[in-house]
């Protein structure tokens, strides 16, 4: 019978020799390397991943975050930690001004053709010519309403239904102040990126007034309380609207005539990503119109692919809610990036209305 040391040796071996055999049956798998990728969680189908592996024979190295604020620091720290990220459109402008990011190769993504001109012309707010973004989702902040709890005689097509005395405590308000601000900001005429300090105080002496008439602020939790009936009114991300609609088909969602804040995410490569042809090749693929449309129907956010759209049904296409059309996208603005200053000052308004 072996000794103990005798058998710990033999474990040894055999762990040596699987390790050193992992290397080589990972090349096998995996023969043109690997990509790693940092995206936001539940926010691709998981069959991609797959088949793009098979496909091109890259392995994904997949790495989540929940906030944009979260992501930051770990690229900032690293550059090469990932090779793309999916950002949105304001920290995008902010890693472009750090240097955090690298100028997209168009000629490695011959699936660009399929990124509609409108889309692109409106990342342009953030990321001028489109030298490093590839879009990927976008939506709206608009009203999400109960047909069968607000006014017949109440057209919701306005902001200014936020400060209809009628729906006291029927109102839930999204608790996010450059949200809150938007609204506050486009209603009075003026640009959802303001550091005019008259703008922006007269922004927050309105959202005081409006605050008085709230059944509850919120981010999440508006869909749900709008699915319940809990209140007539709810500001929502579009992207939430099509999950609502399916548990109560009483709610409905309008895009305001002032306009409000369009936001993109979108893939960008590391300014030091170690794996760059590859990220070129990750892109091109979630760039083909099956991919864009897989992810459509797995996260119901709307594709600027325009080969998708061709594949969506159309009751779809024509509800503002989700694709919102053209004249609709040039009305409406994309966060800018005002630097910490700026943002200090939207906070410290932010306590006095709260």
């Amino acid at each position: 019978m072996r000794n103990k040391k005798e058998l710990a040796a033999l474990t040894i071996s055999i762990a040596a020799l699987a390790a050193a055999s992992m290397p080589a049956l990972a090349d096998e798998k995996y023969p043109n390397g690997q990509v790693k990728v940092f995206n936001w969680g539940e926010y691709i189908d998981e069959d991609l991943i797959e088949q793009f592996e098979e496909e091109y024979g890259i392995e994904v190295i997949y790495d989540t975050f929940d906030t944009n604020e979260a992501m930051y620091p770990k690229v900032e720290a690293d550059p090469s930690m990932y090779d793309v990220v999916c950002p949105s459109d304001y920290m995008i402008e902010k890693m472009i001004q750090n240097e955090l990011v690298q100028e997209i190769d168009w000629d490695q993504i011959p699936n660009r053709e399929y990124i509609g001109d409108i889309y692109l012309e409106s990342c342009e707010q953030f990321d001028p010519e489109n030298k490093y973004c590839v879009p990927y989702t976008f939506g709206t902040v608009g009203i999400l309403y109960n047909t069968t709890m607000v006014e017949e005689d109440t057209e919701i097509d306005s902001w200014n239904v936020l400060w209809d005395e009628t729906y006291e405590n029927d109102i839930i308000m999204q608790d996010s102040v450059r949200d809150a601000f938007m609204i506050s900001l486009k209603r009075l005429g003026y640009s959802c990126n303001s550091v005019d300090e008259k703008e922006l105080e007269e922004a927050m002496q309105e959202l005081k007034i409006q605050s008085k008439l709230n059944k509850a602020y919120a981010i999440d939790e508006v869909r749900d309380k709008m699915i319940n009936e809990a209140a007539a009114i709810g500001v929502i991300y579009s992207g939430e609207y099509m999950y609502c609609k399916e548990e109560n088909e009483d709610l409905s969602y309008a895009i305001p005539k002032e306009g409000t804040n369009i936001w993109y995410d979108g893939w960008v490569i590391t300014s030091k990503s170690e794996n760059v042809e590859n990220a070129h090749k990750w892109l091109n693929f979630l760039c083909e119109p099956e991919s864009a449309l897989a992810n459509f129907e797995y996260i119901y956010y709307a594709t600027p692919n325009i080969g998708a759209q061709e594949m969506i049904d159309e009751e779809l296409l024509e509800d503002p809610g989700v694709f919102p059309d053209e004249e609709v996208i040039r009305n409406c603005e994309v966060y800018s990036y005002l630097g910490e200053e700026a943002e200090d000052q939207y906070y410290e308004l932010w306590k006095q209305v709260k």
